[in-house]
């Protein structure tokens, strides 16, 4: 049976999470306040922004980068895109 959350990016229920996706805090806030779909959209979002902009992920800097993205993008705040990017049409 799945589980569900008030997910921060939709405002509305929705299906949750199978696990915290890392340790800790920041997993545990992500557990319980994050939809499958938006945490799928994210890491979706996050390897293009790492690939497009060739990210170093042993960069302290790259990391702070990804998380401060990864907030905005959970807020519904304008966040980084890549260069020519053009979100898909539903």
């Amino acid at each position: 049976m799945s589980r569900t959350v008030f997910c921060r990016k939709y405002q509305r229920d929705m299906e949750g999470l199978e696990r915290a996706p890392y340790p800790g805090p920041k997993g545990q806030d992500i557990f319980d306040h994050v939809s499958k779909q938006a945490w799928q959209e994210w890491l979706k979002h996050q390897t293009m922004l790492i690939n497009e902009k060739r990210l170093n992920m042993l960069d302290p800097a790259t990391q702070t980068f990804l998380q401060t993205e990864f907030d905005k993008f959970l807020a519904g705040d304008e966040y980084e895109r890549p260069e020519g990017y053009v979100p898909p049409s539903d």
